[in-house]
């Protein structure tokens, strides 16, 4: 844990902590467009779900508005 730390650059929990929230909201946002830019390019839910590991309907109900 402590070499993880030193690659990160801090020992800081807190600090380590905001860095996880922000890669995770900027997964989300990728993760939104790049379903948006297959669903305009025709995927299907299935094909999208396949692609990140999800089931068509998990995918449908997070995505389709």
């Amino acid at each position: 844990m402590e070499e993880l730390a030193q690659r990160v650059g801090s020992a800081d929990p807190a600090m380590g902590l905001r860095a996880v929230g922000a890669l995770h909201r900027l997964a989300e946002q990728v993760e939104a467009l790049s379903v948006a830019g297959a669903r305009e390019q025709g995927w299907t839910w299935e094909q999208i779900g396949d692609a990140l590991g999800m089931s068509r309907q998990s995918v449908h109900a997070k995505y389709g508005k």
